[in-house]
């Protein structure tokens, strides 16, 4: 429930902030237009009719403001602008309308707050979404360099891509059937592209598998470990951007990663469709990609008797059993002919389920 006085509404930008603030005693609104700084926008907060709550839209500028509100005693909420109720028939926005919107929203305490890290959990969501931004990198960087080959009419046949051999290959063959020598320069630009992209994820590889040996987030990547398809770089990426798991239910996790069918019912009508894919993208992608692991027959090999090593007695036995319920899952899904893909989805909805169950575990 609202108790503060006054609600105050901050639309923020790069270079502006719109300030909207209501008086809930008199009903009086006040405007302004502040500088980004944060100073700036205490002293203003520091003159309006106390005590004040204020809002602001989650988004690039982070969340410096709000631990400069915090720090001197202010209330402050970071909204999630895709719960912001917004009426369907109003086509005027502008910075100012929003700041007001914020401020009565949060009068009638109808704002979804996001998730606040803390410093060290951003330094890591960053430090992981830069290896999220150097693996799209290095894909676009290689299917520059194998689409070039292409239109040249050179194919490589010697089995997988992008390895020892095919890098001999990409030299010592492909490299010599390039006659003109604009096109040989091309290649050599975007070759170097290419291995100056993949030492930069190997550094990032480093410096995350560093990070999730001896880090808040050590004994968390252990337990999620015990799950086939969840190594150290797929653990801790999952373990920074889930922030606190205490948040959700292991149905609710689902929905946080956008893993459940999207749903238009009305009345006795009952219509699905696809997946919704909201909310957090890269955690969705890894829990996708780590569900395909638990296609193949359950064996418990060296890797996972490793990683269960690092793990306590229950986290063990807790990821063993869903290692055996998602491959189940999986072959019943086999048998009714279901579409992989589709199949696939289902699977990475429970891992999440599973995944959050060992994440709430106590050590």
């Amino acid at each position: 429930m609202f108790t503060e006085r006054t609600s105050v509404g901050l639309d923020v930008h790069a270079r502006s902030v719109a300030a909207a603030a209501i008086d809930g005693v008199t009903g009086e609104l006040f405007q302004t237009k502040l500088t980004p700084s944060y100073d700036d926008v205490r002293s203003w907060l520091a003159k309006l009719p106390g005590p004040v709550a204020v809002a602001y839209e989650a988004g690039p500028t982070g969340f410096g403001l709000y631990r400069h509100l915090s720090e001197s005693g202010i209330r402050c909420e970071v909204v999630a602008p895709s719960k912001l109720q917004k009426p369907a028939g109003d086509r005027v926005k502008t910075d100012a309308k929003d700041a007001i919107h914020l401020a009565r929203l949060l009068r009638l305490d109808e704002v979804t707050a996001v998730s606040i890290p803390t410093v060290d959990q951003e330094a890591a969501r960053d430090l992981v979404r830069a290896r999220e931004d150097c693996r799209g990198d290095l894909m676009r960087a290689r299917h520059r360099l194998s689409k070039l080959l292409l239109r040249h009419g050179i194919v490589y046949y010697g089995g997988n891509a992008w390895t020892g051999k095919h890098d001999m290959w990409l030299r010592n063959e492909a490299l010599p059937q390039l006659g003109m020598r604009a096109t040989r320069l091309t290649f050599d630009s975007d070759y170097e592209a290419t291995l100056a992209t993949k030492s930069r994820r190997d550094r990032i590889d480093v410096a995350i598998e560093e990070m999730a040996a001896d880090s808040e987030f050590t004994p968390l990547v252990h337990r999620l470990g015990c799950l086939r398809g969840v190594g150290t770089l797929t653990g801790f990426a999952l373990a920074v951007e889930v922030g606190d798991w205490h948040r959700f239910t292991g149905n609710t996790i689902g929905s946080f990663v956008g893993l459940v069918p999207s749903e238009h019912s009305s009345g006795q009508s009952r219509s699905q469709g696809s997946i919704t894919k909201t909310g957090n993208g890269h955690a969705r992608r890894l829990l996708v990609e780590a569900a395909w692991h638990h296609r193949t027959r359950y064996r418990v090999g060296k890797t996972m008797r490793d990683r269960w090593d690092l793990a306590p007695a229950a986290a063990r036995i807790r990821g063993d059993e869903g290692n055996h319920r998602l491959h189940q899952r999986w072959v019943k899904f086999i048998d009714r002919r279901k579409r992989s893909t589709v199949a696939n989805v289902a699977i990475a909805r429970e891992l999440a389920g599973w995944c959050w169950s060992l994440a709430v575990m106590e050590d």
